[in-house]
């Protein structure tokens, strides 16, 4: 919510640390539209129906073109950045992130916490003005737990309902606990009391599509989609813009801003914006000093904010030489995050102290993770069943497309090399086929990162370590982990449930199943005529809430 979490699927500064929203999806959008109207694809599309003025009325921003425009499917903060505006489901996060109804008038809960039933608004209708019933948020489920979708975030974010996991396996045709009651009332059953469920229907997989619309052209109705959301599509040409339309009929009231213009190509985004092409554009650690300097105009236009996201680097503990933790302890002992952080990065970032980020529940101060020691680096390897030998050949796998790795990247490497000895290879892939590799478990060691979809220990403990979650994608396995991130699942006293996560968090960590690297934060200048805009800890719906006074 990955992350992105992100950031998009760039982290301002970043440009290697791929916070992902939720988990990891390997889907490439290849095209999309199917209602007739003006395909974006290609290039194509209505020509001359979008300027880069200045124009009352339209927010001009940075973006890249999403991985895919596919609720059911999303899993990285690049491509849920546009769907939360696109689309929208039964909840929704405020922007205190609270848990909120979105489509949903209101919802009652059983007294055992296994049954919800929401209670549809009676004005929220699609971008076409067809009203939303009960029946379209079963088929939207339904979908995303089609077995050839092959949904890895369905199947992290939607298997808490009775009969999903079935419908995923291919061994039942429909989801059991997804009834419609009315036109307008839709009952869920989960399979057991879960506190966070009601967060997790914040995720787009549990979004509300036209199903009509997905399946008369399933290859292509991703680039117009008939949504839900405060937005709606009008144009997208790939690799050069994307510029969404105010829905004037959206049930939590129209939105201000009557146009974004999303500029996908281009060079630098601070000079675009000096230019006055952008409204809002990301600092990169070039340009930190310059926004930093009092005596700098840009420095009255700055914002600093902290996100839920944390990078790291991560170990596939099924392949050698990783299956062994000393080995992995070695690799997080040999390198010096502070140093890195203050000085390759300037401060724009901070060492991580643990996985769970601060202002999250269950977040403490104290620093659990592996501290820069070269001579205790040098005695793990020592311990491990590769003393004496040479490793294994290594290579780290990021986000990229440069002659060289991230700058902390080279670094990483460097610093393994003098106090290891260990040589270790970069490569470089685009995001979608890292996010498909990744998934399929065969990288060895990648750098990543994760932003948190909903305030709660559960969104990257659990889905990230459980033995048997979808989205852990690190091969590994630990059953007294497991043991207590099923009791924190369903327990209701939240002391004891975040003292469970606190445990589990440090088992992970004894482990070095991650090494993490730094808590992000935001780095932005925005233009003094943009009113309320926000940078959110975590990717969800602003738009609407911003207006322009120019």
């Amino acid at each position: 919510m990955s992350q992105n979490r992100i950031l998009a699927i760039l982290l301002g500064v970043l440009a290697a640390l791929v916070l992902v929203v939720g988990g990891l999806s390997a889907v490439l959008l290849l095209s999309g539209g199917s209602d007739g109207d003006d395909a974006a694809s290609g290039g194509s599309g209505s020509s001359g129906s979008v300027d880069s003025g200045a124009a009352s009325g339209r927010l001009r921003l940075g973006g890249g073109d999403p991985i895919t425009l596919d609720p059911a499917l999303a899993g990285d903060a690049g491509s849920a950045e546009y769907i939360v505006e696109l689309f929208g489901g039964l909840m929704t996060l405020d922007q205190n992130l609270n848990v909120a109804p979105d489509l949903a008038a209101s919802f009652e809960v059983s007294p055992d916490g296994l049954v919800y039933t929401f209670k549809l608004r009676d004005n929220a209708v699609f971008h076409n003005g067809r009203a939303i019933e009960a029946n379209d948020v079963k088929c939207s489920m339904e979908r995303a737990t089609e077995r050839r979708l092959a949904s890895s975030t369905a199947a992290a974010y939607l298997n808490d309902i009775v009969g999903a996991r079935e419908k995923m396996a291919g061994s039942a045709q429909s989801v059991r606990g997804v009834e419609v009651v009315d036109r307008k009332t839709v009952r869920i059953t989960i399979d057991a009391p879960k506190p966070y469920f009601l967060a997790k229907l914040t995720y787009p997989t549990a979004f509300v599509i036209d199903c009509q619309q997905a399946e008369s052209n399933p290859r292509n109705w991703t680039l117009k989609p008939n949504g839900t959301g405060p937005y709606k599509m009008r144009e997208w040409r790939l690799g050069e813009r994307i510029v969404l339309e105010a829905h004037a009929g959206y049930h939590l009231g129209a939105p201000k801003v009557s146009q974004v213009l999303y500029q996908i190509s281009g060079g630098s985004a601070l000079t675009r914006f000096e230019n006055n092409e952008l409204d809002v554009a990301n600092i990169s650690v070039n340009d930190i000093e310059r926004v930093r300097d009092r005596n700098n105009a840009l420095n009255k236009l700055y914002i600093e904010a902290s996100s839920l996201s944390i990078s790291y680097l991560a170990f596939n503990t099924k392949v050698p030489p990783f299956d062994d933790v000393n080995v992995r302890r070695a690799f997080g002992l040999a390198i010096d995050r502070q140093r890195i952080a203050d000085v390759t990065f300037n401060k724009m970032i901070s060492p991580a102290t643990g996985i769970l980020m601060p202002q999250l529940p269950g977040y403490t101060a104290d620093d659990k993770t592996l501290k820069f020691d070269p001579e205790e680096a040098k005695r793990a390897l020592a311990a491990s069943k590769y003393a004496g030998r040479v490793l294994p050949a290594v290579t780290l796998t990021e986000i990229g497309a440069g002659a060289e790795g991230a700058i902390d990247t080279q670094a990483f490497i460097e610093q393994w090399r003098q106090v290891l000895g260990v040589q270790v290879q970069i490569k470089q892939s685009d995001a979608a086929t890292f996010f498909a590799d990744v998934d399929a478990g065969r990288l060895q060691l990648f750098n990543s990162g994760w932003i948190l979809d909903y305030p709660d220990p559960e969104n990257v403990l659990d889905l990230k370590f459980h033995s048997r979650s979808a989205l852990n994608d690190l091969g590994y396995a630990n059953p007294t982990l497991d043991g207590l991130l099923e009791r924190a699942r369903t327990e209701r006293e939240a002391p004891v449930r975040l003292r469970l996560y606190q445990d589990a968090e440090r088992e992970v960590l004894k482990d070095a199943a991650w090494i993490p690297l730094y808590f992000a934060r935001q780095h932005v200048v925005v233009k003094a005529a943009v009113k309320g805009w926000t940078e959110p800890p975590m990717v969800i719906p602003r738009l609407r809430f911003v207006s322009i006074e120019r």
